[in-house]
């Protein structure tokens, strides 16, 4: 009686576990889709090109946010799935995680260009550019996985028939891959910082020397701030494998104590960052912003909000 008892709370504390996991996710790309859609709502979005990034980031971290959580579902349910397919959302989740921080750098760069270079920005600034600069973002972010893919068929051919529990390492045939993994982490988060840094500290300096148009340096001053802040909470998100596997290390892969610090792991220092980091940058922006509260609320406001993009 004891041991039933005990199985049926695993399977209630499980279910709950899964339930705000699932709800928190699924909340916060709700909240990205109707910032996307406030997007859309205007043309000058559409041709502006940080909201065209600030537009990418959403998506990107809202498809993240949906494969991060059906693999974590999985996961903690014990579930094991065809290798092809935990493959294809590894892939995925590969690409979006490492999107996000590439795509805080092109944000940086172009305030960079229009306060630093403000009569070529429209010319070097423009939507076509931004496209083919995402474009070469998500082939530096799948690159690496895509050699190790490529390299693991040749070793062996039949690689992605079999069923598995879905892991990154599971998807690893040597030890060497996963040293190569986590030193691309490394370059991609001290790329980033530098060129971060640099805009930061070069608008710093033309916000200074040039009288003209303070106001506006100032606030791209502030915006790279807040891409600094963004970085590092896409920094705590790096830090998840880390501390799960200290984790494991400590309390042992069986045991309650790790399975619910794990939980923890994942909602805190993976999801949470993810969420707050585009709704941060979106009350922020004062175009977006009254937009995305009308749209939010169903059009509850008597008059849709004017955008004034600076």
């Amino acid at each position: 009686w004891n041991t039933t008892v005990f199985k049926l709370d695993m399977d209630a504390a499980t279910s709950t576990e899964t339930a705000v996991a699932v709800l928190t996710s699924l909340f916060f790309c709700v909240v990205n889709c109707v910032m996307l859609f406030a997007l859309r709502s205007k043309r000058i979005f559409q041709e502006t090109p940080r909201y065209i990034l600030f537009g990418h980031m959403l998506m990107n971290d809202s498809v993240l946010l949906l494969v991060t959580t059906i693999m974590y579902t999985v996961a903690l349910c014990f579930l094991p799935i065809p290798k092809s397919i935990c493959t294809l959302l590894v892939f995925i989740s590969h690409c979006t995680f490492r999107n996000a921080p590439l795509t805080l750098a092109l944000m940086s760069l172009e305030r960079y260009v229009a306060i630093c270079f403000p009569l070529r920005h429209c010319n070097i600034a423009t939507p076509k550019r931004t496209g083919i600069a995402i474009g070469f973002i998500w082939i530096l972010s799948s690159i690496n996985f895509v050699t190790d893919i490529i390299f693991v068929l040749v070793v062996d051919p039949s690689y992605l028939t079999g069923i598995i529990f879905c892991t990154l390492e599971k998807l690893f045939l040597f030890r060497w891959q996963l040293d190569k993994y986590q030193a691309f982490d490394v370059l991609y988060f001290v790329s980033v910082a530098v060129i971060i840094i640099f805009t930061y500290i070069s608008i710093m300096i033309t916000a200074r020397s040039v009288s003209s148009d303070k106001d506006s340096a100032k606030k791209a001053l502030k915006t790279v701030l807040l891409h600094l802040i963004q970085l590092g909470l896409c920094l705590t998100s790096f830090l998840y494998t880390i501390i799960e596997r200290t984790l494991y290390l400590m309390t042992g892969s069986n045991s309650s104590l790790f399975i619910n610090l794990r939980y923890l792991n994942y909602l805190i220092v993976l999801i949470l960052p993810r969420c707050l980091s585009p709704l941060i940058y979106g009350m922020r922006d004062e175009a977006v912003w009254p937009l995305f509260k009308y749209f939010f609320c169903y059009r509850s406001g008597k008059v849709k909000p004017t955008v004034n993009v600076h």
